[in-house]
């Protein structure tokens, strides 16, 4: 399947969902594609903030890391990956589809439609300064196109039922809080709620071209009704990770407002990329309108300037990784533990 048509499949489901190749990478080559064959190496950027503050692993020296399905009760499992040590401990969530794979992963050199494991990932990076941990929701899909061990459950699936597993497999690990939770696209969705609604438990956060409740206004209704039915298409019977989106925007609505003071960033990309839902019209604008909404909401320092597609955290895994270490630095080493989900 040529690049083209591999970010059609992506984009028709919704910005994550994949088609024969990783979400995160299709998307990679639609930023490139649109915006004029911009590279795909994965170089980084400089940090946007400067020192980060983090000290290397300073606490919980006794913690392992973990690789493992975890029991959350009701007959299911999800697998979740730990390493490193420190407090806050660091939760990366993906988009539509994504595993915790992803996160130790990197888009390959321009032009070679892969994603390569690297220790400049954001996984290994963070590690190295604190706790990190990454999972995989139930339907998601591995780099290597082999299914999630994670128990499936019926889709589609809300942002409170992110919530919900995430606090349940962190819980039943074991894994501390407070959290600096990281959100890719509807990853984003998930852990914005998560701050909203369990704020004492969550020290910072971090969003990744991330969705939002307002891209229900920022899309024209034509494009918002075009997107959600493409979403809708998706068979249930495959049991595939599938956002439902109207209820998580409404969940999302229905929150209480963020923790003032939260430490926050939003990562926006600025290669052009598309929905590609419909005949109204680019959905980028819209994009970039709930961007911005989402970034004034989070009172966050809003860092535009990514030289990155959707994908930023595979094509720009060191901006990623500065970023995510700078709100851990901010949020502070000397926050007590809220214990365990």
């Amino acid at each position: 399947m040529d690049a083209g048509r591999r970010t059609l499949a992506h984009a028709t489901a919704g910005p994550d969902r994949r088609g024969s190749l990783h979400r995160a990478l299709a998307v990679a080559v639609t930023a490139a594609l649109i915006s004029g064959g911009a590279s795909l190496v994965a170089a980084g950027g400089g940090s946007p903030t400067g020192d980060t503050g983090v000290t290397e692993n300073s606490a919980d020296p006794g913690r392992g890391d973990v690789a493992r399905l975890v029991d959350i009760g009701g007959g299911r499992s999800i697998y979740l990956q730990c390493s490193g040590a420190g407090s806050p401990t660091v939760v990366l969530v993906s988009g539509t589809g994504g595993a915790a794979d992803e996160w130790t992963h990197v888009v390959g050199p321009a032009r070679e439609p892969s994603l390569t494991p690297s220790g400049s990932a954001v996984f290994p990076t963070v590690a190295a300064h604190t706790r990190v941990c990454a999972y995989d929701r139930p339907g998601t899909t591995r780099v290597d196109d082999s299914p999630t061990p994670s128990t499936p459950v019926g889709q589609p699936t809300t942002a409170a039922q992110g919530v919900a597993d995430l606090r349940a497999v962190l819980a039943a690990a074991g894994e501390r809080g407070p959290y600096v939770l990281v959100g890719a696209s509807w990853g984003a969705m998930i852990t914005t709620l998560f701050a909203r609604t369990d704020a004492a438990r969550v020290a910072g956060l971090v969003t990744l071209d991330g969705a939002s409740q307002y891209l229900r206004d920022t899309l024209t209704p034509a494009q918002w009704s075009d997107w959600m039915a493409k979403v809708a298409a998706a068979d249930p019977t495959a049991r595939l990770d599938t956002p439902d989106y109207p209820a998580s925007v409404d969940q999302l609505r229905a929150a209480p407002a963020p923790r003032q003071g939260l430490p926050a960033t939003v990562l926006t990309a600025d290669h052009p990329w598309d929905l590609r839902v419909g005949d109204t019209g680019s959905t980028w604008p819209a994009w970039l309108a709930a961007q911005n909404r989402l970034a004034a909401e989070l009172q966050a320092r809003h860092i535009t300037d990514t030289d990155s597609g959707h994908g930023i955290a595979v094509e720009q895994p060191r901006l990623t990784s500065n970023a995510v270490l700078d709100v851990v630095g901010r949020a502070g080493r000397g926050v007590s533990p809220s214990g365990p989900g």
